[in-house]
């Protein structure tokens, strides 16, 4: 070997501004908001989208009009609309709006289960079984997520027998597309880096997917390791919004433009046209009255300061 890391030729993103990226935010954003912002992402060529969740309107308000978004968005074709669900009832809610993709979430940490719902995380998974059936009735595909797969407050770092135990869990439901959630913003490089080579040896049967938020400024390096070890599909909120009602100070998702900007800076194709992803971003700054965390809306592209550049020297 002579030590040429072998770069992937593409990269899948999925847009979760609308559910992630909303979440935590003060103002109730309207559903034309919400149609408008949604319209924006599939214009960009982005391909997965997480348009919101199906859970207690007491708990996320922000959430509370995602079935009717669901019955009047436009669905373009090509393009996966999925949304987070809790439980059955929420599965139920997402299928009675027409949708045919839902995430189950469950959080990796003992601790952090028992503190917010009095139930370990296998007893959590145990309510799963009637929504695979569900869904296996009715058409639907179901996705999985590990919450706080990279530490929590309680527990810190989380064993990695315990994300192989929750993942054996999932794959004994059938559900072999998984997400490894940072909502904690605690995933280091190089944690990302063993921890995902050893998963994609371990699990070669499980589509891995990487959400990153950028509380401590280190998402897009956790991309990068992600990349190194196989991990081509990455979670993303327009401005880098987001952040979990339920983990004090956590900061925004990492940016979708910021990660397709590193991403075809490295010669990475995405599907997405990186100009319109930065229209969504901006239509999202204005909707919510407040800059997001994009450094890319911010600084602009690299091409835009060479142009930048070039047109100086024109005008000597």
């Amino acid at each position: 070997m002579n030590g040429t890391m072998v770069w992937p030729a593409t990269a899948a993103i999925c847009e979760v501004g609308l559910r992630d990226g909303l979440q935590n935010e003060k103002k109730l954003l309207s559903v034309e908001e919400k149609l408008e912002l949604l319209d924006s992402i599939v214009a960009s060529g982005v391909k997965i989208i997480e348009i919101g969740s199906f859970v207690h309107p007491k708990a996320v308000p922000q959430m509370a009009d995602t079935g009717e978004l669901a019955k009047r968005m436009k669905r373009a074709e090509g393009v996966e609309y999925r949304v987070l669900v809790p439980n059955l009832k929420g599965l139920e809610r997402a299928y009675d709006a027409g949708l045919t993709k839902a995430k189950l979430t469950v959080s990796v940490s003992e601790s952090h289960c028992r503190a917010n719902f009095n139930q370990t995380p296998l007893q959590m998974m145990e309510g799963f079984g009637p929504c695979v059936e569900f869904a296996a009735k009715n058409g639907m595909v179901i996705s999985g997520a590990l919450s706080s797969a990279w530490g929590c407050a309680w527990e810190g770092k989380i064993p990695t027998a315990q994300i192989e135990k929750i993942t054996r869990a999932f794959l004994d439901l059938g559900i072999t597309e998984l997400s490894l959630s940072d909502a904690t913003g605690m995933a280091s490089p190089r944690h990302i880096y063993e921890m995902g080579s050893h998963l994609k040896k371990a699990f070669p049967e499980v589509s891995w997917v990487l959400h990153l938020h950028n509380t401590r400024g280190m998402a897009l390096a956790c991309a990068v390791a992600a990349l190194q070890v196989g991990i081509t599909t990455f979670d993303g909120a327009f401005a880098g919004f987001g952040g979990c009602n339920f983990i004090p100070g956590a900061a925004g998702n990492v940016s979708t433009e910021d990660l397709i900007h590193m991403l075809h800076e490295m010669d990475i194709d995405t599907g997405v046209d990186l100009a319109k992803a930065m229209e969504t971003g901006r239509l999202a700054q204005r909707i919510l009255g407040r800059a997001g965390g994009s450094y890319v809306l911010q600084a602009g592209r690299n091409c835009d300061l060479v142009a930048q550049k070039a047109q100086a020297q024109q005008n000597k």
